[in-house]
């Protein structure tokens, strides 16, 4: 549409007056009730003044966009209201608009953010036409230079022949969070969200909790964790993650799990050569470090030398002789050399030995971290390498399938933090600053508020996704969470969520959480969140002056998200 052609207050869309103007809305008069009714006008329908139907405004210098929430009959009328008097006479309703957004009557479709004018009593008010909220939801979040390259998501709730198109940009460039009960079609949206962003040439990465979006996506490369072909391998945790689940006590254990570790590094390092300076020598056999007796100083200078490959804060040392080197390092400290044997420290340091020795042992974690396994093509820092590198050309989602991950031992929260630091580190790095990557995460309220928990040792959280939502939008890596618990994610995280599609809503504390931290989801829209019905939902956000209710399309693929039938046995004759 050209901005010259389009008149918003054409004279065939009038519906009344303003009568009253308040911050948040403004009543209407209308001069006769049959001026509500729906109408065709050059082929195009129209609702009339149906509450939810959009309306325009004309003011002195800016127009204004509402939405009808309220309609009503003078207390006069009422009290005369009987089959008789509809069929005869002719009423005059009363309605409240709510104010959505202002626009240059000039520039109709350049939006103003914020209403820094009110229309005036006696303000003629109109129906609008799809065509225009249309215009407006497709320029959402677009920059003056930006091109518009909107994607078709759905249809509005109000007018099903009114298209919502949006900016991709507009969801995503600031995080988006989908959330909705169960069987609101949260997984669906998702779904459709994923498809939108393949056929707009981007690149995304869906941790898949449950197994339920199989699709066949167009350049879907699909990656099954927790069956032993694709791990995590443990030398790409961080220290603070091996932490996690050896949980060393702090007094004692502490300083010699990092020296141990430490030894190891250096170990690798020299590939088995032993540690020299003038005449003193250290002995490095099958990998471990010989410290009893030793002089420190051949330690000291190679660790000096190499301390910023050895400090590098990840586990990329041979874990199978972590137990051994930590007997190794329980020997006396005599300043400038070491000692014999220190049976206190081997008494100290036994709970943690037994503690390695049955992480390397555990399935549940070799599976997913491989601590008895060396690091392969297949590990899944190698897989995500490749898929976000300019030379994949043909991926276009990389989906992590924890179908397979166990439960116990807080496996599955371990290992997405693991992910989102690695994610978080490459952000850091700039990788994603040309290419920007969207990492989808459902059922986020599994992974996004949880901690390593034990009752002898500190609590740590798992935060590399709080992280990532807090300063990596700048950098390229976009995030999406799908929660049916939105009060389970923390506040910090969501209130980082610049869009919101929010499907039926029901429990008091989740619409609470999401009014928090949402500040365009006011109270007229938040009162729709109940009676939304499968598919529909409000979209709203940061980019978006005004919250839209919606129905989504479905996607091309639909997820596996339906409930086994349950039999019933007929009677026997």
């Amino acid at each position: 549409m050209n901005n010259q052609k389009i008149n918003p207050f054409r004279h065939e869309y009038f519906l009344g007056y303003i009568n009253q103007v308040l911050p948040q809305y403004v009543k209407v008069h209308f001069p006769s009730s049959v001026l509500l009714n729906g109408f065709t006008h050059f082929g195009k329908e129209f609702n009339g003044g149906l509450v939810g139907s959009f309306v325009v405004i004309e003011g002195d210098k800016f127009g204004f966009l509402g939405r009808i929430t309220e309609l009503s009959l003078p207390e006069s009328e009422r009290l005369s209201l009987n089959e008789k008097a509809f069929q005869t006479s002719d009423f005059h309703p009363t309605g409240k608009v709510e104010i959505l957004l202002s626009f240059d009557h000039y520039e109709p479709y350049t939006v103003k953010k914020g209403l820094t004018a009110y229309p005036n009593i006696g303000a003629k008010v109109f129906v609008s036409s799809g065509e225009l909220v249309q215009e407006y939801m497709s320029r959402f979040g677009i920059k003056n230079e930006d091109s518009i390259k909107a994607v078709d998501l759905g249809h509005l709730v109000s007018n099903p022949d009114t298209k919502v198109k949006v900016n991709l940009q507009s969801i995503f460039g600031r995080h988006c969070a989908v959330v909705g009960t169960t069987g609101g079609g949260k997984s669906f949206t998702v779904s459709k969200l994923i498809e939108s962003l393949i056929k707009g040439g981007n690149k995304a990465i869906l941790i898949d909790a449950t197994g339920e979006y199989i699709g066949k996506y167009d350049g879907l490369k699909n990656v099954n964790v927790g069956d032993g072909e694709n791990i995590f391998h443990y030398s790409q945790l961080t220290i603070d993650d091996l932490f996690f689940m050896l949980k060393p006590s702090p007094r004692t254990q502490t300083p010699k799990l990092m020296e141990a570790i430490r030894s190891l590094k250096i170990a690798r390092l020299t590939n088995g050569e032993n540690l020299k300076h003038g005449q003193d020598e250290i002995k490095i056999e099958n990998g471990l470090i010989q410290k009893q007796g030793c002089n420190k100083k051949p330690y000291d200078v190679y660790y000096y030398r190499k301390i910023s490959q050895i400090e590098n804060g990840l586990a990329d040392f041979d874990f199978t002789k972590l137990a051994r080197q930590l007997n190794f390092e329980c020997v006396y400290d005599n300043g400038t050399s070491w000692g014999t044997l220190s049976p206190n420290d081997v008494s100290y340091c036994v709970s943690l030995i037994s503690r390695v020795n049955n992480l390397g042992n555990t399935p549940e974690f070799n599976q997913i971290f491989g601590f008895q396994e060396e690091k392969s093509d297949n590990d899944i820092t190698n897989v995500i390498n490749s898929f976000i590198s300019k030379e994949n050309t043909t991926d276009s989602l990389l989906r992590l399938n924890l179908e397979n991950v166990k439960y116990d031992f807080q496996v599955r929260e371990t290992l997405v933090n693991a992910i989102g630091k690695f994610l978080l580190n490459k952000a850091r790095n700039r990788d994603f600053q040309e290419s920007p990557i969207v990492v989808l995460i459902d059922e986020a309220h599994q992974f996004l508020n949880k901690a390593i928990k034990d009752e002898f040792f500190d609590t740590k959280p798992l935060d590399a996704f709080d992280s990532i939502a807090k300063e990596c939008r700048k950098y390229g890596l976009f995030l999406c969470i799908a929660t049916q618990m939105p009060r389970d994610i923390p506040i910090g995280t969501l209130s980082q969520m610049g869009t919101f599609i929010v499907h039926r809503l029901i429990n008091y504390n989740d619409k609470e959480a999401i009014s928090n931290a949402c500040s365009t989801a006011n109270k007229n829209t938040l009162d729709f969140l109940p009676v939304l019905g499968e598919g529909e939902a409000v979209l709203t956000g940061v980019d978006f002056p005004m919250p839209i209710i919606m129905k989504f399309d479905l996607p091309e693929n639909e997820p596996n998200s339906g409930t086994p039938k349950l039999k019933i046995r007929e009677k026997l004759k």
